[in-house]
């Protein structure tokens, strides 16, 4: 029987230390789901896209990728999919999903990115969040890219990823776990004009996978991305004068001490990059390091 309950508690201590603590929050309750074609239309490759019952298929093979949009340009918000990444080789892919103003401001524009780097066989995924403002991701780009592994195979089953946008912050959340907070210390260095919600499938070969070592090979297409789940909760600028804004935390004052926790939890064991902390980096151009 002793031996049994200590069999029971190495598994239990493993079966914990292999997830984040509860949040004990969790925003996306906030915001009712849609179907794709409620909130978004195809913007590029539509021969490599396909709908069923609201749900979203992307693919890219040899002759194109595929990317959508949504309907609204929105200044504020929670937005959110449910997404199951593509098994196997996948070096030199991306599956995204990101907020945007490229077709507003080109050459000038912000942006908010989650993406999917893809890998090799044997090695997992890697999630990157990034921040852009007014052109720093145009010609001489300065990114703010953050990325993990995630703790579990993001090929196997659908988890929810979602960027919530505030005039005060920016949390990137994966199943409802903070995984990011960029707060705003100056208008300089937060993006504060309306965008549009993307995402997309592509070939990145140049840098997606160890810094472009690792290019996609198409004998292994096609590759493909999957979206339901859709979560648009947002304050469109044609929408209406006010808005109800999605709270990051428990009674709408930020996150929570269980949610930093679970945020730390995961910073403390996924996060694989940091550019605050890349000494090849000239921080004089990201000043909130």
């Amino acid at each position: 029987m002793a031996h049994f309950l200590v069999l029971l508690f190495v598994f239990f201590s493993c079966s914990s230390a292999l997830n984040p603590p509860s949040p004990g929050f969790y925003p996306s309750n906030q915001v009712q789901s849609i179907g794709f074609d409620h909130g978004f239309r195809n913007r590029w490759g539509s021969q490599h896209q396909k709908v069923d019952h609201g749900a979203l298929t992307i693919w890219l093979d040899s002759s194109s990728g595929s990317g959508f949009k949504s309907l609204h340009r929105y200044k504020s918000g929670y937005f959110g999919a449910a997404i199951k990444l593509h098994p196997g080789y996948t070096a030199g892919v991306i599956t995204s999903f990101y907020l945007s103003n490229n077709e507003d401001y080109p050459g000038n524009h912000d942006e908010i990115d989650i993406e999917f780097l893809g890998t090799t066989p044997g090695k997992p995924y890697v999630l990157q969040t990034n921040v852009f403002m007014r052109g720093s991701g145009d010609g001489n780009i300065i990114g703010r890219e953050m990325r993990f592994h995630l703790w579990f195979d993001p090929t196997q089953d659908f988890h929810n990823y979602a960027i919530l946008w505030t005039p005060e912050e920016i949390i990137f959340l994966v199943d409802d776990v903070p995984i990011r907070r960029y707060v705003k210390k100056s208008e300089a260095t937060f993006p504060i004009r309306p965008m549009w919600v993307y995402g997309s499938i592509w070939d990145a070969s140049s840098w997606a996978t160890e810094d472009g070592k690792y290019k996609a090979d198409y004998r292994y297409q096609p590759f493909i991305g999957r979206y339901n789940n859709f979560k648009l909760g947002g304050c469109a600028v044609d929408g209406a004068a006010t808005c109800r804004r999605v709270s990051s935390g428990p009674g709408g004052r930020g996150l929570s001490q269980q949610q930093e926790k679970a945020m730390a939890w995961v910073q403390g064991n996924y996060l694989m990059y940091n550019y605050c902390h890349d000494p090849r980096r000239d921080h004089t151009s990201t000043p909130e390091c």
